[in-house]
């Protein structure tokens, strides 16, 4: 039975990187979000976990990095969430096309899909971006250091497409337990929208890709797709309903800005349920957001040592 919580839809998504400060720059510099937040992997400490998103950290605009310095890059292949869509104003279209032939950045499109005009490219680690012009793309909540007008910023995810060489269990996962319904096709892509009263990252799109690699984990590659909770309640439906279907789901964990957990859909993809609460803004206010190594409660015995060992994220040397 889906649930009708009205906060489905993606919440973040995560993924791999090597450069930790050309990685800060690139998605603040360039594509003009906001580090809402610095802290740290909390299974690996010595690690950066950076937080981008709008200017105060909505659910559905964050995109986070684990950067492991010197990291090889991943493979893109089945079994992977690949292509990363962020929604623009459709008056932003030129905008971007400019700024990316400045920045030097190769890009591809426009291009039509689903009636929507689009263009991609990449990062600097090969990570798979699209932007796509959203007549409903809503207002965002600008910062005032933002690099891009307002009127023409990112307004968080459009969606993201996996890539699957049987997509019919998925589909069926994505139908009963996560609260999305089939929303057409075209070729060899098949789209499904959250069934929500938030116009905010609403679109997974699934690519019958048959008997494509497999993609392979390193730098440039999503490492999991977090689905949002409306409240905990939700979060333990689910739970019951994704180790009922026979996948192996991890119990709730806490992750200081929200609680999870983790399991990974038929095709190979780490999905993660994640509660909004309690946000962004509960160790710092919103005018500071990542603006300082925050660490939870059972890290910060630890504070010198973790701060001693990660890799600066000011390095001048991280030209894009």
């Amino acid at each position: 039975m889906a649930n009708q919580n009205h906060q489905t839809g993606i919440h973040h998504i995560t993924a791999l990187a090597s450069h930790p400060a050309r990685n800060v720059r690139f998605y603040t510099n360039i594509l003009g979000l906001r580090l809402v937040k610095r802290t740290v992997n909390f299974d690996d400490p010595s690690v950066w976990h950076l937080y981008y998103g709008d200017g105060t950290g909505t659910p559905g605009s964050i995109l986070t990095f684990f950067p492991y310095p010197e990291l090889r890059p991943g493979r893109h292949g089945n079994g992977q969430a690949v292509e990363i869509a962020f929604a623009i104003p459709q008056t932003a279209l030129a905008f971007w096309i400019d700024r990316l032939v400045v920045n030097r950045i190769n890009f591809e499109g426009p291009f039509e899909r689903f009636g929507q005009t689009w263009i991609r490219f990449r990062d600097p680690d090969g990570l798979q971006l699209e932007l796509v012009a959203d007549a409903t793309a809503p207002d965002i909540t600008p910062w005032t250091a933002m690099p891009v007008p307002p009127e023409y910023a990112i307004r968080g995810f459009h969606g993201v497409t996996l890539w699957e060489d049987n997509p019919e269990d998925t589909t069926r996962l994505l139908i009963d337990i996560l609260d999305y319904r089939a929303a057409g096709r075209e070729d060899n892509r098949q789209r499904f929208i959250a069934r929500s009263d938030n116009a905010l990252a609403r679109i997974i799109d699934i690519r019958h890709t048959p008997g494509f690699w497999r993609g392979a984990s390193g730098a440039g590659t999503v490492h999991h797709i977090a689905f949002r909770a409306g409240n905990d309640d939700i979060q333990a439906q689910i739970h019951e309903q994704v180790a009922q279907a026979g996948l192996t789901v991890t119990p709730v964990r806490d992750r200081a800005y929200f609680r999870s957990i983790y399991f990974r859909e038929p095709g190979g993809v780490l999905f993660e349920v994640a509660t909004d609460t309690p946000g962004f803004t509960i160790d710092e206010p919103v005018e500071q957001l990542g603006s300082a190594l925050k660490l939870p409660a059972w890290l910060e015995p630890r504070r010198a040592k973790i701060a001693a060992t990660l890799p600066s994220l000011d390095d001048e040397d991280s030209a894009v």
